[in-house]
């Protein structure tokens, strides 16, 4: 099993060697290889059993850094990174040819970020390159938010995992790209919408096209089915789907109530005072503790579609999704 600590050097030097480091984030844990080495970077797609059509983030520490690795950066994504990093929000845009081929999926862009968390930070702050890095779980199950989730899945085939303790965020980030002057949600995620639009005026989201055919996503995260327990996930209304499954056989994820037909320990709510941030940072672990319950399905009300509770609706959504 993969050794966890928090020894910054340690984790350098697999990097340095074109290993696999789990790295902790605001927003979740990821499986991070030198952005630089498509060798590297080939390795997380083993590890994490993930197809190559997939694109990754790429992770740096300032953005000057980012704009080695860019031909350009819009004026107003540079009002976007000002606002958001260090913070949970990618931008996507077009690559140098620094960045090999397999980090975008053979797209001309690449979605990058910088990350907030200090240990992360200091990490990269210590390295030469870039780190590529999605989410260090297995490819469509649910994103690890503690460094024993990572452990728990991918423990036997990574070489470090650096201890963060847990997320902040706890859901992946939004991702942000530019078309023709156009501002472009390609992920809702731990930047809300509304934050984004206060910023840039009104931004189109375009998360159909690949949701829709699962084949060469422009942005990490854009697959139909995702962040998904081995339970069938069925999202409605909580008090209308009870009367439809023998009780022993559901669990329950809610915003804040609970259920008296239904046993404590089959059931989380995500925030008792009803805050989505509280909610969105809660809702991988739950869906990872009740998919370990010996139930059938995992019934999960959506959330109030505004702030965080956006994200946490498309994460559900696509965790309900039909496996292809």
């Amino acid at each position: 099993m993969a050794q966890i600590g928090k020894d910054i050097v340690q984790a350098m030097q697999y990097l340095q060697e074109d290993g696999l480091v789990a790295i902790p984030t605001e927003t979740v844990y990821g499986l991070a290889a030198n952005a630089f080495s498509a060798n590297a970077v080939a390795k997380i797609f083993v590890a994490k059993n993930r197809p190559s059509f997939n694109p990754l983030i790429t992770h740096t520490h300032d953005v000057e850094q980012v704009k080695r690795y860019v031909k350009q950066m819009p004026e107003v994504a540079i009002q976007l990174s000002k606002t958001f990093w260090p913070g949970p929000l990618t931008l996507l845009l077009p690559k140098k040819d620094i960045i090999p081929d397999i980090v975008t999926a053979g797209s001309e862009s690449v979605a990058v970020r910088i990350p907030n968390h200090p240990l992360t930070l200091e990490l990269l702050k210590k390295l030469d390159f870039p780190l590529a890095a999605p989410s260090a779980n297995p490819f469509g199950y649910i994103s690890p938010t503690r460094a024993a989730h990572v452990e728990e899945q991918l423990g036997d085939r990574i070489d470090y995992i650096l201890d963060g303790g847990e997320c902040t965020v706890g859901i992946e980030s939004t991702i942000v790209g530019f078309e023709e002057k156009q501002v472009v949600i390609y992920r809702l995620g731990g930047a809300s919408l509304e934050a984004i639009e206060e910023i840039v005026g009104r931004a189109n989201i375009s998360m159909h096209p690949q949701v829709e055919d699962n084949l060469n996503p422009q942005a990490p995260g854009m697959l139909k089915s995702h962040y998904a327990p081995k339970k069938k996930v069925i999202v409605g209304n909580i008090s209308n789907l009870l009367n439809s499954y023998d009780k022993q056989d559901i669990a329950l994820i809610s915003l804040k109530d609970y259920y008296p037909q239904i046993s404590d320990k089959h059931q989380v709510a995500l925030s008792v005072v009803g805050d989505l941030n509280e909610a969105a940072q809660q809702l991988f672990s739950a869906l990872r503790e009740l998919d370990k319950l010996p139930v059938k399905y995992i019934i999960a009300e959506p959330m109030p579609e505004y702030g965080l509770g956006k994200a946490i609706n498309d994460r559900l959504q696509r965790a309900a999704a039909e496996k292809e």
